[in-house]
């Protein structure tokens, strides 16, 4: 068994809508079928005895080693706590070869799960060990080291429950909620409205207190000190017990209560110091210690904290009864689990010694014995859910206390006897005011109900109904999906929106280009996405980028797939026959909104099967308003798009009347007066698009008379250029469907004589890059043939011998020159040209060869 690549599927995919891994599994014969290894099955779930069964019930087929690879990553997943349940083997046209996907929640956690998974099924195969609980205990570590925190978490499903997209921005707690100009961020319980100086204003404990206190809140008397002396001193002024704790420390560290002696003040005192150069002493006001969370001046949940304690019970010591309670499996190391071991350390011992006891010291049955006089989590105390029994005037206080502050989410402690009276009543007081405040007390509290605080942050960044979401399109299709791209963000942007663009010349904010190359793959997309300007987006959404990572979003509001046809990299990424490349381009349908649409093609039978994929509504368009598909969904009283004479219509029969809408073709520069049959069936495409979205009739028509296909709006999509008398043509087709297609346009066209530039990609099959210039050879007089300046793997030559092949019985060329150069053939074919002749150049380097050939146009003009 040899693993040959591996990859990460981060959006909706060929295989799933779920993030998965996709191996390459290369199996020897007997690997073909486990069931011919003797033992093999028996040793495997010897040492994995959750690895569940190969194959449902009632199936016989032979199960291969790399299915059981893969079943074993999720289920070593699953033992370790991670919510996955997609697994698939699929043979490739190789024999021996599989592609083996497993759903993941945590890429680093897939990944590692799938190599342990190796070895496992090694470990089987040698009959050597294999060490399952420590597997499982690295996946377990990894994913809580990885995954989101509870409180962070939370507020993630909440979105997601709604929804609202989310990414994860960097590799803490760092997300975006939202696209483009709609989005929003949080980290942890901190949003993008938490000002900086409310923050600042909550780490200073000392001044949280004295703003607290001219408003009028209850808080204790204290002071800072310099050092353990003047600890000591301040404690005196205020009359024990006191509370110590850095001036501006977190999560309670560094922080003791109910301190009274000398020593206990002085060992407090070190340990706030290595926390903050700053000690507060404060005056311990005597009651339970409360946490009260505001969100945007409402009280939304309260729990009462209690510290970490033990019960004794005249048998075990203090430290073995820590060690008893630590076994729980809801407490962790950091902030994954809903409570957190409690940590023997300096305070700890110190709070023992204080109730006359130390870690091997036996307490009696029933004594309870706490190892901290503060109650915060994160110190191994526990938390009981009180939201209902808050006073209304008590919360009225913890509201002023985060508007004092100026935080719009914030975790106010308090300690009282009870909250269900005033503050004042119960001689209590505001101890602190917390900036991003933990949420998992009230998410999962120890005893009581949990509250929906995740939903309840959800709800203050994005009112009710608001999704987050900017209008999303994606195009996929063999040809023309570039120029739809390009035109479908024009008749979006000509209501006032900055439309985001990826296409394969780059990446584009409104009219500016900001990355550029084939950018047509999901990372582009999701950068667009980030893009606080962007009210919209319109996606180029290639194939490559979809085997390779999936899709760059989960959703689309439209789906628009020009056509389906040969030569788009088949023989690559085991994509081997057109119905291979459309289950690829068909993943943009299948993943459109359920209140979205899907744009198809009906004059192509493999584009019009996509539509029984499609969870929204579907557009149909085609050149006959009378062709089958159409007549058919236009009976169904559905939309449908189509050229009748010298005009495109849009129309949907209702049960009021027909809805028809006429763009004259005379008014679409994009399409030649109708002439070029590609750019009518690109614009039917795009006005669909925009029909989909809602666009204002007259916006799109606006639109279609302001896109010119000229070089700096669609670089290398039919550019055209007047050059001594006769018509230069540029473009970027490269396969056998965009030749024809350019052919049969260019039949429009007069001309006296008829010559074509072109070069072939390397990585086309054999037969592909034939077929071009047999295309050619029966629609131009001259034929210059070139060499791109990356051969993409072939031998130098090797294209040029290929695309000669094609001409071999060419029925119109008489004149074949090979050229050594992009730049040269252009300059040779244009010195040839005569007034009235037509010359088409397939380029290759887009924007160098547009910028060489405006040149010499513009030389041509200048010596006229």
């Amino acid at each position: 068994m040899e693993v040959s690549r591996i990859r990460a599927l981060r959006g909706p995919n060929l295989w799933s809508r779920r993030t998965a891994i996709e191996a390459i599994v290369s199996c020897t014969d007997t690997e073909c079928a486990i069931g011919d290894i003797p033992g093999f099955e028996s040793r495997l779930r010897a040492r994995f005895p959750g690895i569940g069964a190969f194959q449902p019930a009632g199936h016989e087929r032979a199960v291969s080693m790399a299915r059981a690879v893969g079943l074993a990553a999720l289920g070593l997943q699953s033992e370790a706590g991670c919510p996955v349940t997609f697994a698939r083997s699929v043979p490739t046209v190789e024999r021996g070869v599989f592609q083996v996907v497993v759903e993941y929640t945590e890429e680093e956690v897939g990944r590692l799960a799938f190599d342990l998974a190796q070895q496992l099924c090694q470990a089987a195969l040698d009959d050597t060990p294999f060490d399952l609980a420590a597997a499982v205990a690295r996946l377990r570590e990894l994913d809580e080291d990885v995954r989101l925190g509870p409180s962070t978490g939370a507020i993630a499903q909440a979105a997601v429950a709604r929804g609202i997209p989310y990414r994860r921005l960097t590799s803490g707690s760092l997300l975006q909620f939202g696209w483009g100009r709609r989005q929003r961020r949080i980290q942890a319980a901190e949003t993008d409205m938490s000002g900086a100086i409310a923050e600042s204003i909550a780490q200073d404990k000392e001044l949280t207190k004295n703003l607290l206190q001219a408003a009028g809140v209850p808080v204790p008397t204290g002071r800072p000190v310099e050092d353990a002396e003047d600890a000591c001193r301040a404690a005196a002024e205020i009359a024990a017990p006191v509370v110590i704790k850095p001036r501006d420390g977190n999560q309670g560290k560094g922080v003791a209560v109910n301190i009274t002696g000398r020593d206990e003040i002085l060992a407090a005192y070190e340990v706030a110091a290595r926390i903050s150069s700053t000690v507060l002493v404060e005056r311990y006001i005597p009651g339970h210690d409360f946490r009260l969370l505001v969100i945007n001046d409402t009280l939304v949940a309260a729990a009462r904290r209690d510290p970490p304690q033990v019960i004794g019970d005249g048998r075990h010591t203090v430290r073995e009864l820590v060690d008893q309670v630590n076994l729980d499996p809801a407490r962790g190391e950091g902030h994954g689990t809903s409570l957190t071991k409690i940590r023997f350390d300096a305070v700890a011992l110190a709070t023992l010694a204080g109730q006359g006891l130390d870690a091997e010291s036996v307490p009696a049955q029933g004594r309870r014995v706490a190892l901290r006089n503060n109650a915060n989590l994160s110190t191994g105390g526990t938390a009981t859910d009180v939201t209902d029994e808050v006073h209304p005037d008590l919360a009225a206080r913890a509201i002023s206390a985060a508007q004092m502050v100026g935080l719009d989410i914030a975790g106010v402690d308090m300690v009282c006897d009870t909250v269900l009276r005033p503050l004042e009543a119960t001689g209590g007081g505001i101890v602190e005011v917390n900036a991003a405040p933990g949420l998992r007390m009230h998410i999962s509290p120890s005893y009581g109900k949990g509250r929906q605080v995740g939903e309840a942050i959800v709800a203050s960044l994005f009112p009710a109904g608001d999704d987050g979401r900017i209008p999303l399109v994606a195009v996929a299709g063999t040809n023309g999906k570039t120029t739809t791209v390009r035109l479908i963000a024009h008749l979006i942007g000509q209501r006032g929106d900055t439309v985001g663009m990826t296409n394969s010349d780059g990446v584009y904010i409104g009219a500016q280009r900001i990355d550029t190359g084939d950018c047509s793959g999901p990372r582009s997309a999701r950068n667009v996405l980030l893009h606080p300007d962007v009210d919209a987006a319109v996606f180029e959404t290639a194939r490559g980028g979809v085997l390779r990572e999936g899709l760059g979003f989960d959703r689309c509001d439209v789906a628009v797939v020009t056509n389906i046809g040969m030569g788009d990299h088949l023989g690559l990424n085991y994509i081997s026959t057109v119905e291979d490349l459309a289950v690829v381009k068909r993943v943009i349908v299948e993943n459109v909104k359920p209140q979205g649409m899907a744009v198809l093609n009906a004059d192509d039978p493999i584009v019009v099967k996509m539509a029984d994929s499609c969870p929204g509504g579907v557009i149909f368009f085609a050149h006959d308003r009378h062709q089958p598909v159409l007549a058919m969904h236009r009976a169904k009283q559905r939309r449908t798009v189509y050229r009748d004479g010298d005009a495109i219509v849009t129309e949907q029969v209702t049960e009021q009347g027909d809805e028809v809408q006429r763009y004259a073709l005379a008014d679409i520069p994009l399409t030649c007066d109708g002439a070029l049959d590609f750019q009518v069936e690109n614009a039917m495409a795009a006005i669909a698009a925009a029909w989909a979205l809602g666009l204002d009739p007259a916006t799109v028509r606006a639109g279609l008379a302001s896109f010119v296909n000229d070089a700096a709006t669609a670089p290398g999509r039919f550019n055209r250029y007047a050059y001594r008398g006769a018509t230069v043509i540029a473009d970027y087709g490269h396969n056998p469907d965009a030749i024809g297609a350019l052919v049969k346009a260019i039949d429009n066209l007069p001309a006296a004589r008829r010559s074509v530039v072109i070069s072939g990609a390397g990585d086309r099959r054999d037969i592909d890059i034939r077929r071009q210039t047999e295309i050619l050879g029966d629609a131009f007089d001259d034929v210059l043939l070139y060499e791109d300046q990356c051969q993409r793997g072939r031998a130098d030559g090797e294209v040029l011998g290929l695309l000669r092949d094609g001409l071999s019985n060419a029925t119109r060329t008489r004149n074949i020159q090979e050229i050594r150069g992009e730049f040269v053939a252009i300059d040779t074919a244009l010195a040839a040209l005569q007034p009235g002749d037509l010359c088409l150049i397939l380029i290759d380097q887009v924007d160098e060869a547009l910028h060489h050939i405006a040149q010499r146009v513009q030389e041509a003009q200048a010596a006229a």
